[in-house]
């Protein structure tokens, strides 16, 4: 198996680098960070992600956005949001993860997304 590799859309660096320590131990093996749309894409197409996390609000946009807008040139990839704003995502929520972050609440909703995807 290829080592995993997620791209977190998030703009506070330290609940990027938590999301992180927690994918860590889920097995993903390299992970990229943005804090907008435009990063998030740019850095999918630099390296497909196997994973994506996104907040709901960010800089310059919204987590919806961009997950919106790298599907739109890669295809289906699993999602996760992670937000304190899960009453804007509607029906996703079998994938939404509020803030703060619960460690199993998120090892649950990345089982889920990922399963829905193989």
């Amino acid at each position: 198996m290829s080592p995993r590799h997620a791209l977190i859309i998030e703009d506070e660096i330290l609940i990027a680098l938590e999301v992180e320590a927690l994918l860590l131990e889920q097995g993903f093996e390299s992970f990229d960070i943005a804090e907008s749309p435009q990063d998030a894409l740019d850095c999918a197409l630099k390296r497909q992600p196997d994973l994506i996390t996104a907040d709901y609000r960010i800089i310059g946009g919204t987590g919806v956005e961009a997950v919106t807008a790298i599907m739109a040139r890669l295809g289906p990839i699993p999602v996760v949001y992670v937000t304190g704003n899960a009453d804007q995502l509607g029906a996703r929520t079998r994938t939404v993860v509020d803030k703060p972050i619960s460690p199993h609440r998120l090892a649950e909703a990345c089982a889920l997304a990922t399963g829905a995807a193989a």
